[in-house]
This record gives C-alpha cells, structure tokens and sequence, in this order.
C-alpha cells in the first residue's frame, strides 16, 4: 500500500558542473498504515543513503521513470508524522548548463521537479521549501535556476517586493519587459485580488525560447525580444501567480483552474491597455473555427493528458468570455476574486468553481459548462453567443 505526504519540506544540496548532489528530507504524514510508499525521483540519480527518523529503511527500489518505492523498517501507523531523508548524486537531464557563464535552470511541466528533487509529484500535494518559498508550492512550480544574474529590484504599488533577475545576455532583450512587471502585476490584482506572495518578480535567461512557465513567485522567460512578449507571455505567467500557483488544481484534469485564466488574463490586459474589443476578438476566432470541428473536440474539463494544452489555450478564455457575458461583468469579478480567498494556498476543483459562479450569478450554469467543458462539439448558439455575443 501506498499513501504519503500531505506537507512536506525539501533541502538541497549543490550543483558541480552539469552533477546534483543532493540532500532532500520530505516531512509526511500517513494517510493510512504504511508497510512501504513511493516519491517520485528521476532514476538517472543514484541514491546513497533512505532513512525514516533517522533510521535506515528496509529497502528501497526504482519501478519505472520516476517511482522510488521505499520499505520502512518498521510499518508506519495510520496517523504518524514521519521525515523522509533522500541522499543523492547524478546527472540532472532536464538541467540546461552553460559551461561558459556557470548558469543553469531547471524548470519543466507537469513533471520536471522529479529530475532534481524526490516529491509526492502531484497538483494535490503542495509542498513548503525552508530555503525558498514561505507558502504551498505545487512541484512543477519550482525552480533551480543558476548564472552570474544582474539583480534588478522593484516595488508593487503596495511595497510587495519585485526582484528580476537577467543572466548574462539576457538583460539587453529583456529588461523593457521586466521593468513593466509591476504595473501587470498590480493590474491584475485589480482583476483577481492582492497579489499572494511575498515577493513577486522573474528569471531571464539569454535562452531562444518563445516560452514561459510560471515558477511560484519568479516566472522563467527566455532573454528575447518578440511581438507581444507583454501580453501573451508575461501577463500570463504572472496571472498563474493566483491560478495555478496560489489555487491549485485537485486532478490534472482541473487544469482549466490554471491555464484557461491565465490565457484570459491577456485578453483583459489587451481590453484594459490596448483597447481592444473583446466580444469582436471572440467572434473572429469562432468564425474562423467554427466549421473545423478539430479545434473543438477536446474537452477543457479533463481533456487528457498528452491533448491538454490545446484545449485551454485555444478554447479556454473563449469560454470565460462567454460566461463573463452570460453571469454580467459584475459576477464574474466576484466569482475571481472570492475563487482566491476561499482557496489560497491550498487545491480545488474546476467544478469548484462551476459551483462558485453559479451561486453567485444566481442563474442555472449546467448547460453552459456541460457545452464548453465536457462537450466535443462546438457549443450551441445559446451559449456561444450569450448577451452581448448576440449578433
């Protein structure tokens, strides 16, 4: 049987050129007996030593990429609180190294935590770093990042600090960006309440990626200058701060809970700073899609896991759109808003929050959120074209 952490703590140990040495406990509480368990840790890694309170386990043994099994020396109760003490080497193969500067990263999603740390690697189980971060964190969140950085720090119109961080190169590129955190940030409280950490900011790397992730309180972003790196990049990975980072998904099947408010989270920057007329966006996106029922036909309420990303980024903030125009402006502000204080820090569900905005809106959401979320078809004009929607 199997049944481990609710809350946990990691330490780490150093980086030596492209090698991990490390040293993680893991503070667990058992769910029910245990006669063994499992974390999940890459198995390029080679472990040294796995004790219990101090005291040598049983035996432990690797099953597939990423399971460590381990057989403590003694079944622990239903009930007990218990330290988990990893002690490990090895090549890291989701680490990126620069032998020339001495920087690297680590950052990856769903599962890239499991390369450099052993963790109960799973949205449900977040997790406190004594070295790093002062509220939950889920896995895939994390961030080991290394380089000669150039330290730029800034302030939150509230005081919350801002700290960005370039790697050799990146400053250049990206500074023009990075230097208007702030302002997205403190727009986006207007949008989803205070912002939930101590400290915000962003790590810059001179890497040519047109990507981002959104690493708990410092996104990563490559050091490049693209279109739109504002709205469709930062803004997003900063929106992830509350959705996604600060309310998590319970399943991977909630990952609408993330990444659909986050993809709308850039058309409110857009509508606020730029002027642009939604409801004319969401039609020239539907008219262009509408007869193609590829781009309709995975679900955003447990799309799968290898489909996910399409469905929230392509149709996720059209569906927020639609219900901000079904439930009226007023309720759906309160529905992102009080989402963050009934559930900060801590996981929910996407029919979490079908229930939230039903209540406060007042109206019958089902055939709404059974079209968007559950359906493989295009919604019906009913709830494709709701209130100002209408042609």
């Amino acid at each position: 049987m199997l049944s481990v952490v609710k809350r946990g703590s990691s330490t780490m140990g150093a980086l030596l050129a492209d090698e991990l040495t490390g040293d993680t406990t893991v503070s667990a509480t058992a769910t029910e007996v245990l006669d063994r368990f499992n974390l999940d840790f890459a198995k390029t890694f080679d472990i040294s030593s796995v004790t219990i309170n101090g005291t040598a386990v049983k035996g432990f043994s690797r099953s597939g990429e990423h399971e460590l099994i381990v057989t403590p020396a003694r079944r622990i109760p239903s009930g007990a609180r218990f330290d988990v003490r990893v002690v490990y080497s090895g090549k890291n193969g989701d680490a990126r190294f620069n032998p020339e500067t001495g920087g690297m990263f680590v950052i990856g999603e769903p599962h890239s935590a499991t390369s450099w740390y052993p963790s109960n690697d799973h949205p449900s189980n977040k997790t406190t770093f004594r070295w790093h971060e002062d509220k939950p964190l889920a896995t895939w969140t994390a961030i080991l990042a290394i380089a000669k950085f150039t330290i730029v720090n800034a302030a939150l119109s509230d005081g919350t600090p801002v700290i960005s961080a370039y790697a050799p190169g990146a400053e250049a590129a990206a500074r023009k960006y990075g230097d208007r955190v702030p302002e997205i940030i403190d727009f986006l409280s207007t949008k989803f309440g205070r912002y939930p950490f101590s400290s915000a900011g962003g790590i810059y790397f001179n890497e040519q990626v047109a990507l981002g992730l959104e690493t708990q309180s410092r996104p990563f972003y490559p050091g490049i200058d693209l279109p739109e790196v504002v709205s469709s990049l930062i803004v997003h990975e900063q929106a992830h701060q509350w959705f996604g980072d600060d309310v998590t998904g319970k399943q991977w099947r909630d990952i609408c809970v993330a990444e659909c408010f986050a993809s709308y989270a850039s058309w409110l920057w857009i509508e606020a700073k730029e002027g642009q007329n939604l409801d004319a966006k969401y039609h020239e996106i539907v008219v262009a899609n509408k007869d193609k029922p590829e781009f309709w036909h995975i679900p955003l309420y447990n799309p799968g896991a290898e489909k996910y990303l399409w469905a929230v980024y392509r149709t996720g903030p059209l569906m927020l759109h639609a219900l901000r125009r079904t439930v009226g402006d007023g309720a759906f502000d309160r529905a992102l808003t009080q989402w963050q204080e009934q559930h900060s820090g801590g996981n929910a569900s996407w029919p979490d929050f079908e229930a939230l905005v039903q209540h406060i809106s007042g109206k019958d959401l089902s055939g709404f959120f059974r079209a968007w979320t559950r359906s493989t078809t295009i919604p019906a004009d009913e709830y494709l074209y709701p209130g100002s929607l209408k042609h």
